[in-house]
């Protein structure tokens, strides 16, 4: 079971790398400019639109929730390279600086992923991919709470912790959602 969860989040992140280069290439590293409450909004956004199609039952723009989850996990990465890069000004970074930054992030994650799901038992292939969003968005109600907090916690994961969940939540909801195809 393990392999195959490694294997199923190896291949969506796999895609979701494809986009953030191609993006990168089209459109360079135009989001450096955005402090990280804004990339925070940006995910929420996101989450949000998914859970209202959910809640609706219909769509009136066509692009697929699926890319959402994608947007997702990317600007996740984008937000915890951010915070990698908070000593760095550069507006620019070529791709060959950002790849390395962006497979860290995902090895952690991944490594993160490993451990929870050792101890729950994978438990998250039971879910709903509408439970998995909520939980998104209650992460990201408490990432707001900790950058409206200036990043101050009394007993709570901080930022990246929450960033790392999420990128880990909307990974199972899209290999729930192709194995639903």
């Amino acid at each position: 079971m393990k392999t195959q969860t490694v294997g199923e989040y190896n291949e969506v992140i796999s895609l979701c790398k494809e986009l953030f280069k191609k993006k990168t290439l089209d459109y360079g590293t135009a989001w450096r400019i955005l402090r990280l409450p804004s990339i925070t909004d940006q995910i929420f956004i996101k989450a949000q639109r998914i859970r209202s199609i959910q809640e609706k039952g219909n769509q009136k723009v066509n692009d697929p929730i699926a890319d959402e989850f994608i947007g997702i996990i990317n600007y996740c990465i984008i937000a915890l390279i951010q915070l990698s890069l908070q000593e760095d000004d550069r507006l620019e970074l070529p791709y060959e600086e950002l790849e390395p930054l962006y497979d860290r992030w995902v090895d952690l994650t991944r490594g993160l992923l490993e451990n929870k799901n050792h101890d729950y038992g994978e438990a998250w292939r039971d879910m709903r991919v509408s439970s998995m969003t909520d939980i998104i968005l209650m992460k990201l109600y408490r990432v707001k709470q900790i950058e409206d907090n200036q990043g101050k916690t009394i007993v709570s994961e901080g930022i990246e912790a929450n960033y790392q969940d999420m990128i880990n939540y909307a990974v199972f909801c899209l290999i729930k959602l192709k194995s639903n195809v």
